[in-house]
């Protein structure tokens, strides 16, 4: 067992076969919301709880503007009616020689929000643009 634990700093993404660099990765959730029941003929005053479907919230990327990369709004622009193109995306949080420590995979992605940086003449920022994905699935590895 390693003394430290990862620094989440170093990281990549694999953008459906293409590795990209991001400055933000976040909302990498899974969350199942609880069903509760209760019969009629119950002695408890209360419901129980079960298990139920999981669900998994929209990922947010964010990364610095570049001149000629148009990537994200040409994968916003491919959605059309009920299709879209589909993508897988790996997520990696990189150990100290650089190969993937935690993996997260998500499962049909496509995009749903695009959001270009803001602009101001007395700023001293880098131009931000952030990209939500919504997806089917989210698998997390221990490499």
């Amino acid at each position: 067992m390693n003394e430290y634990p990862l620094s989440k700093f170093y990281f990549e993404v694999d953008w459906g076969g293409t590795k990209v660099g991001f400055q933000e990765v976040s909302g990498l959730n899974i969350e199942m919301d609880p069903i509760e029941y209760r019969h009629g003929a119950s002695p408890d005053f209360s419901k129980i709880k079960m298990p139920g479907m999981f669900k998994f919230p929209n990922i947010t990327f964010k990364r610095g503007s570049f001149k000629g990369d148009n990537e994200y709004y040409e994968w916003l622009k491919t959605i059309n009616l009920n299709t879209v193109e589909r993508r897988t995306i790996t997520i990696s949080l990189l150990d100290e020689t650089g190969s993937p420590a935690i993996t997260w995979k998500l499962k049909n992605a496509f995009p749903v929000k695009l959001q270009s940086t803001d602009l101001k003449a007395e700023g001293n920022e880098v131009a931000i643009e952030t990209l939500e994905v919504a997806h089917e699935g989210l698998t997390i590895e221990n490499n």
